[in-house]
Formats: structure tokens, C-alpha cells, sequence
């Protein structure tokens, strides 16, 4: 089988190999803070990759825009930059964000600009307290501060979270590793809207004739339309060889969406972490364009047949780590070349 990662077929029998052959690419990653607009840029070799935006204007802070290597636009648009064409459902869904649906009764998931002010008591706030380390060069990273709070500021969690970035070629990888700190005893109940979110472009939906409806923890519903065009070329694949729609709602080691964009097509991998709570996570993977990996909506999932309502006492902490794999080529990435990537990133990050 071949691997599309431009790189040598001897760099793919180890994860050593990969590493060595890797490391000869001479991709620069700047990281450049805009402090006074709350935001640090990630550019490599000068190009746009990705931002890290924390305005007091967003319920927290996300990743966005998050561009593959050919300079298209992997993520969508609105609410932030609208671009023609695409849907406006969930304006919640900005870029790559990590939060969960329930946290002591706090929807952080759901959090926008639409909630009405007379509701929004019922939510939570994830806001940036730092931007602890930043760091420029071969390999990028980010380490960050936040707290989890209601609308009066009372904080539930503490957050620590380390953003690794590196480029080979045509393959983007984003590590994230994320600590939560309990400031006071937290539930997060079994809910299925959580835990690392990704909204991705409209060509990278999966096709769908008719319309569907969805409906939050609140009883919200949120209706989506069928794609009125030919543009959207989306496929999910996961680990356990499970495709399309079908990868929704069940477990896997990673999973990857795939879809054309201009000439080339573009995978995009999570990847999860054997020392995640949950290992392997379930998928929240919707065809509609949300991708994400929620190892604590277990009951919803399995239609009842397990169930995790976790919860910190305070002091206690947990860490999920993930990576997200961007690739633009000819062709998607194949299996192989993604579970050299995943046991690369199981044996690092403990």
C-alpha cells in the first residue's frame, strides 16, 4: 500500500524513522503574539496555519481559522467569517475548542452569542488567564491558563493546556494536551455534547438528501438542511474500519474525515491517547460537519449500555491529550501511515 506523507518508504517501518526522517524537514513555525487583540498566530514558513483567539467577545478560546498546507481553509467560516454557501446552524461550533455539555449543571458546550440573556445563567465561560509560555522554531508550542466559571465568575475548573504544532510537507499535526484542575467538587455527568470539537469546512461534510434535526441538553433542536450543492465530498473512517455516518456514536482509536477540497484532498485525524480517560473514545463524529471525540458521553453512544458519570473532588485533576492530523495531497492518508502517527503519539505525552 502506498503512503502519501512524501517521505521516504525506509522512514515508515518505525516510529524512529519517522522522527529522523522528519526532522530533516526544514519547516519553521513562528509563533507571534497579538497580545492587545487577545491572539497569537501560528505561521509556518511565514504561511498562515492557524490562530489561537481568546477575545472577551467568545465563551472560550478556540483554534481558528486552521489552514491545511495547500492554504485551504480547513475549518468554516461563520460565525466568525462567514464564507457563501455555508450552513449557520450551531454558531457554538468555532474552529477547534475542547468543553464539555454538563459541568455541575453549566452548559459550556452550547455557549454562544445566540443564548438569550435572560438564559444565559444556565451556561458556563471558559476565559483565558495566561498565555504562560510560547515558543518558535522547528517545533512550536503554546501553553495557556484558563478558567472554567459561571456567569458570576465563580470558578469550577482550572485549565492548563499545552498546544504542540510541526509540519512535514504537506502534513500538519496539532498535539494538545490538556490539564483540568477541580477548584471545587465537578460532575460532568453522561452527556453526548463534548469533549474536543472541530467544525470543519462545508466541502468536508459528508452528502446528505434530507434534512435532520438535533437536540441539546436544554430540548433546543437545531435543524439542518440538506447541502442544496455538489461541492461536499466528506467520508469518515475510523480505526475499527467503520465509515460514513455509521462512525457516529462508536469507539475507535482515532478517526479520520476525508473530502476534496480545490485539486487536492484533505484528511484530517484525531487521534486519541491510550491514557485518556475512556481510551478508545467514542465519536461524536456528525456528518453535518462537527468531528468530535467525547470519551464521556458513554450512555447516549452506547444506547445505554455503559454509562460514565465522572466527576473531581476538589484538587483532583485529570489530562487528555490529542492530536489532530492535517493532510493535503493527490490522495487521503492511508491507514498505515496513520497508525504510525497514532503509536508516535501514544508512546509521547504521558
Amino acid at each position: 500500500m502506498k503512503i502519501y506523507l512524501k517521505i521516504t518508504t525506509s522512514c515508515l517501518f518505525s516510529t524512529f524513522f519517522i522522527g529522523s526522517c522528519l526532522a530533516q524537514q526544514k519547516n519553521i513555525i513562528e509563533i507571534i503574539k497579538e497580545e492587545n487583540n487577545k491572539r497569537i498566530n501560528i505561521l509556518i514558513n511565514k504561511q498562515p496555519f492557524t490562530s489561537f483567539i481568546y477575545p472577551d467577545s467568545l465563551e472560550k478560546p478556540v483554534l481558528y481559522p486552521i489552514y491545511a498546507a495547500n492554504g485551504e481553509l480547513i475549518t468554516r467560516g461563520f460565525p466568525i467569517s462567514p464564507r457563501p454557501n455555508e450552513p449557520v446552524d450551531h454558531p457554538h461550533h468555532i474552529g477547534l475548542w475542547l468543553n464539555y455539555e454538563s459541568v455541575n449543571g453549566l452548559d459550556f458546550w452550547n455557549n454562544s452569542s445566540a443564548i438569550a440573556p435572560e438564559k444565559k445563567a444556565g451556561y458556563g465561560w471558559i476565559k483565558t488567564t495566561g498565555i504562560l509560555k510560547t515558543s518558535s522554531g522547528a517545533k512550536g508550542s503554546l501553553m495557556y491558563s484558563a478558567n472554567w466559571q459561571d456567569i458570576n465568575k465563580n470558578v469550577l475548573l482550572q485549565e492548563t493546556t499545552s498546544f504542540y504544532f510541526s509540519a512535514y510537507n504537506n502534513l500538519r499535526i496539532i498535539d494538545r494536551i490538556t490539564t483540568l484542575k477541580a477548584a471545587i467538587d465537578v460532575s460532568l455527568p453522561d452527556v453526548k455534547d463534548g469533549l474536543l470539537g472541530l467544525r470543519v469546512a462545508h466541502e468536508l461534510e459528508l452528502p446528505s438528501k434530507e434534512a435532520r434535526a438535533f437536540t441539546d441538553i436544554h430540548g433546543n433542536i437545531t435543524t439542518i438542511q440538506a447541502a442544496a450543492d455538489t461541492i461536499v465530498s466528506g467520508n469518515y473512517i475510523t480505526s475499527r474500519r467503520i465509515t460514513g455516518d455509521a462512525a457516529w456514536g462508536t469507539r475507535a482509536e482515532w478517526c479520520m474525515l476525508y473530502g476534496k477540497k480545490a485539486q487536492d484532498s484533505i484528511s484530517i485525524v484525531i487521534i486519541d491517547h491510550p491514557q485518556n480517560i475512556g481510551y478508545p473514545t467514542y465519536w461524536h463524529a456528525r456528518g453535518y460537519g462537527l468531528f468530535s471525540a467525547n470519551p464521556l458521553g458513554q450512555k447516549i453512544f452506547s444506547n445505554g449500555k455503559t454509562n460514565l458519570n465522572y466527576g473531581l473532588k476538589k484538587g483532583e485533576s485529570v489530562t487528555l491529550r490529542y492530536r489532530v492530523v492535517i493532510n493535503s495531497a493527490k490522495q487521503s492518508l492511508t491507514t498505515n501511515a496513520i497508525e504510525l502517527l497514532a503509536e508516535e503519539f501514544g508512546k509521547g505525552y504521558k
